[in-house]
């Protein structure tokens, strides 16, 4: 799907379909599509991995490369050691260091993380399966634009019209917002299985005292 095809999606959502008569430019929807592509991709991003050469006898890499990055979940080094050599690492802005004793020697370091997804007038990179939720959030975030634009102005439906349309805006939003939570968690557990964890756990057991 590419975005004119989503931006069809959303207006189909918000039965907005005559050319002639659109209530949305599609400046405006592609800026509400951003913004819900944004969410979805913060939640469930786009599984990425590079290799970045380290700085001999330091710990610190450098990942300021890693355009539209959301997280970091594993870092292997060195590459292509089996099994796979992954360390604990902590990160800070654009600056991610080893916690291990590892000291790297100016050899590459596998980075894999997740940045946002990209919907652009060719492509995208949305599973095909969250296509329409993508699409549902889009329109929510709409649907509150028009409710916001009609208050105090004159309806045909009525005083009450811009009321409900930003009640049932809510609506949509809540329902996208809960499932895009949902999935980040499956996604998480799904993540967290495969490498070692960046942060140590908090046990909910133990009283570590005062």
């Amino acid at each position: 799907m590419n975005l004119s095809e989503m931006r069809a999606f959303v207006r189909r959502d918000l039965r907005d379909e005559d050319p002639a008569d659109y209530r949305w430019t599609d400046d405006e929807l592609d800026r509400h599509i951003a913004r819900a592509l944004r969410e979805y991709s913060h939640a469930l991003p786009l599984e990425t991995k590079a290799d970045i050469a380290t700085t001999p006898g330091s710990r610190e890499i450098d990942i300021s490369a890693l355009s539209d990055r959301v997280t970091v979940e594993a870092v292997e080094y060195p590459v292509g050691s089996y099994p796979p050599a992954y360390h604990r690492f902590a990160l800070w802005a654009d600056t991610l260091t080893l916690l291990s004793n590892a000291l790297p020697d100016g050899s590459e370091a596998r980075v894999y993380y997740g940045r946002l997804h990209t919907l652009t007038a060719q492509d995208s990179t949305v599973p095909a399966q969250d296509e329409d939720l993508v699409a549902a959030g889009a329109a929510a975030y709409a649907m509150l634009e028009w409710a916001s634009y009609a208050v105090n102005r004159v309806n045909v439906g009525g005083a009450g019209t811009a009321g409900q349309y930003r009640e049932q805006a809510n609506e949509r939003l809540a329902s996208f917002q809960k499932e895009v939570r949902r999935l980040g968690r499956s996604n998480k557990v799904r993540v967290r299985q495969l490498y070692t964890p960046a942060t140590t756990p908090v046990s909910r057991a133990t009283d570590a005292g005062p």
